[in-house]
């Protein structure tokens, strides 16, 4: 049987985060405010499955447990010796498929967003140190591909952009065709939707999961932007009108819905990549993020409609989005089996 990846919604063994502690990612006061963040994302995922939060060191660890307990949210979390250089576990993470009922871990080369921070690229490393704790099998598929650059529904459809997976710092030597040939192999993409770009701020080269999410085999959130001033709209637009005209893999009309934005959110490096659509899909718990803005209950009335059966828990991530990742950048699902 072929590779399967689940969809986010489908039941996880576990989450898999890394506890934030670079203060160039986060600078100032910034760091205690992501480390409060995690703990508010810990505490709503624990209730619905396991959390595994990898720490550098003993300091770390008792630094972690410490606020865990004091927040009450240390039940159901696990805490594992691991460094790391910064906390994006969704783009060097391992990422599950699933074959003949069992998980299998496929581990992509991680360059740190095409070749953009020397340092991080050591977190292509961690995968491995994982895998004796995991205990199952891994497959490398050899090309360059960040977790945040895919998203899928389970059933065989995946979007990604261009600006992204076709981009000369990722596979320059590999064509479309062949590229789609690994998505096809490794994750079971038989159906691939090409988006064009993503949002401004963003330096991973356009992931998908800031601006199109599954909320259901064929329903997808799709960030737009009202302002047409703004230069996400345009854009945006271009996307939405693409989704529109795809078809899932069984030749059927997504449902696309409009997801608002949070209006530009600055920091002195520029404008930061604020999305709603980076939210997280736990067992129990969509933890959304929110920047204080107009639309954030809209954001948070969206996310109710398509997961009934979750809790929606907004979290303040304007900290957050200073390191240029949200909620999605920072974990990942296992799923169970």
């Amino acid at each position: 049987m072929a590779n399967m990846m689940p969809a986010e919604w489908e039941p996880h063994e576990a989450t898999w985060l890394s506890w934030p502690k670079d203060p160039e990612t986060f600078p100032g006061d910034t760091l205690p405010k992501v480390e409060d963040i995690y703990v508010q994302m810990i505490a709503a995922l624990s209730h619905g499955e396991k959390v595994n939060v990898l720490v550098d060191d003993e300091k770390a660890e008792e630094r972690a447990r410490k606020m865990l307990d004091e927040a009450g949210a240390a039940r159901n979390v696990f805490l594992h010796r691991i460094k790391t250089v910064d906390v994006w576990m969704r783009d060097y993470g391992p990422i599950f498929v699933r074959s003949d009922g069992k998980l299998k871990i496929t581990k992509w080369t991680f360059n740190a967003w095409g070749g953009k921070y020397e340092e991080l690229m050591k977190d292509d490393h961690v995968v491995s140190r994982l895998v004796p704790m995991l205990g199952m099998e891994v497959v490398k598929p050899g090309i360059i591909l960040e977790g945040g650059s895919i998203e899928v529904n389970g059933k065989g459809t995946l979007l990604t952009t261009e600006q992204c997976l076709l981009n000369p710092n990722r596979n320059h030597h590999l064509s479309k065709e062949q590229i789609e040939d690994h998505l096809r192999e490794y994750l079971g993409a038989s159906n691939i939707i090409w988006l064009k770009e993503g949002i401004a701020g963003d330096d991973t080269d356009g992931h998908i999961d800031d601006i199109a999410r599954f909320v259901g085999p064929r329903t997808v959130l799709c960030a737009t932007e009202e302002h047409k001033s703004d230069e996400n709209h345009a854009r945006l637009s271009h996307n939405f009108d693409t989704l529109n005209k795809a078809r899932d893999q069984d030749g059927e009309p997504l449902e696309v819905k409009a997801l608002p934005m949070p209006g530009p959110v600055h920091s002195h490096y520029g404008r930061l990549p604020a999305s709603y659509a980076n939210f997280y899909i736990g067992n129990s718990a969509v933890l959304l993020p929110v920047f204080k803005h107009a639309n954030d209950q809209k954001a948070i009335a969206l996310l109710e409609e398509h997961f009934k059966g979750r809790k929606v828990v907004p979290i303040y991530c304007e900290p957050l989005v200073w390191g240029l990742g949200a909620i999605h950048c920072v974990t990942q699902q296992q799923p169970e089996g």
